[in-house]
C-alpha cells in the first residue's frame, strides 16, 4: 500500500525544508497546492491516494480548478507545485511513473514588473524629511535596497557585522539561509553612516546588531518596509504600483541596460535558479565590485 496523503505531505515538507532549503513561506505555498489535490481526490466519496493519481486524473483536477475562476498565472504556479510533488514521489520510489510529466502550463503572457527611473528614485529620496527621527533611516533603506538589489527579508535582517566597508561588500543571507557577497557603493555606505548617528540616539536598542530599527529599538517588519516605500512613491507623485521589489528590480534593470554582465547582476541578486553553482565559482569578486562601480547610477 502506497503513502496516504498525510504521510506524503509530511515527507514532501521535510524534503523541501532539508534538501531544497526552501523558506517556510515557499514550503507552505507548495503544501497548499498539494492539499487542493488531496481535497479533490478524496472528496465525493472517493479515496484516491497520491500514487494512484493518473495523468487524466490530474487533467480533470486542473479543469475543475480552471472552472473555479483561478487565473492562468495561478494555474501555472499550481502545476509547478504538482510537478515538484510527483518528482519527489518518483525520486523517493513511491511511484514508478510521473503522472504530471506531460501537464501543460497555461499561457500566462509576459508580465514585466514595474521599473522606476533614476529620476523617480531621486524624487522618492528627495521627498524624505531628514529633520524627522526616521528621515535618515528611511533614506538609507531606499538607498540600500536600490544600491544593493536586496529582497525585503534580506534588508530587515541585515546586521552591522555583515557590512565589510573596507572590502566594499555586504554579506547577505538570502532564501534558504544561503549566503552571498554583494558589492555596496560609497553612497549607500554614507547614508547608512548618517542613519547610524540617529540610530545611536535611540533610548533603547533591543537588537544591537540589526541595522534598521524602529523607534522602539527593534527590527523593522516587512510590512513597515512596504509602507515606507509606497508612502514615499505616493508623495513623490509616482503613479506606478510600487513595492520594495520595484527598487530591487530597478537595480537589476538599470545595471543591465547600462551594459553590466548579466551573470554578475544575477549573482548579486542571489538567483541560484538562473545561475548554476559552477558559474558562481568562475565569477571573480573584484569583477563584481567593478561592475557595480562602472554601471550603477549611485556608484
Amino acid at each position: 500500500m502506497g503513502l496516504v496523503w498525510k504521510e506524503a505531505l509530511r515527507n514532501f515538507s521535510i524534503y523541501l525544508r532539508l534538501e531544497k532549503s526552501m523558506s517556510e513561506n515557499s514550503i507552505e505555498a507548495y503544501l497548499g497546492d498539494i492539499r487542493k489535490l488531496e481535497v479533490f481526490f478524496t472528496g465525493e466519496g472517493g479515496a484516491i491516494e497520491p500514487a494512484d493519481v493518473t495523468h487524466n486524473g490530474l487533467k480533470k483536477f486542473l479543469n475543475h480548478i480552471s472552472e473555479g475562476g483561478i487565473s492562468p498565472r495561478s494555474q501555472a504556479r499550481l502545476i509547478s507545485g504538482i510537478r515538484a510533488f510527483y518528482r519527489f514521489l518518483l525520486m523517493d520510489g513511491e511511484i514508478s511513473e510521473n503522472p504530471s510529466s506531460l501537464l501543460e502550463s497555461p499561457r500566462t503572457g509576459l508580465r514585466l514588473p514595474e521599473v522606476l527611473t533614476v529620476g523617480e528614485i531621486d524624487r522618492m529620496v528627495g521627498i524624505i524629511d531628514l529633520s524627522k527621527p526616521e528621515g535618515h533611516r528611511n533614506k538609507a533603506i531606499i538607498e540600500t535596497i536600490y544600491g544593493c538589489g536586496l529582497r525585503v527579508s534580506e534588508l530587515v535582517n541585515l546586521r552591522l557585522t555583515d557590512i565589510h566597508r573596507n572590502e566594499g561588500f555586504v554579506k547577505i543571507t538570502g532564501k534558504g539561509n544561503k549566503q552571498r557577497l554583494v558589492p555596496i557603493g560609497h553612497r549607500t555606505l554614507r547614508e547608512i553612516d548618517l542613519y547610524k548617528i540617529d540610530r545611536n540616539r535611540l533610548p533603547v536598542i533591543h537588537d544591537e546588531n540589526i541595522v534598521f530599527l524602529n523607534r522602539r529599538g527593534r527590527k523593522l517588519t516587512r510590512s513597515m518596509i512596504f509602507a515606507i516605500t509606497r508612502d514615499l512613491a505616493e508623495r513623490a507623485g509616482i503613479k506606478k504600483n510600487i513595492s520594495p521589489h520595484t527598487l530591487r528590480h530597478s537595480f537589476a534593470t538599470h545595471m543591465i541596460e547600462a551594459g553590466a554582465d548579466l551573470r554578475a547582476v544575477q549573482e548579486m541578486l542571489g538567483h541560484e535558479s538562473i545561475i548554476t553553482t559552477e558559474i558562481y565559482t568562475h565569477i571573480d569578486r573584484s569583477f563584481l565590485r567593478d561592475t557595480l562601480i562602472m554601471f550603477h547610477p549611485r556608484a
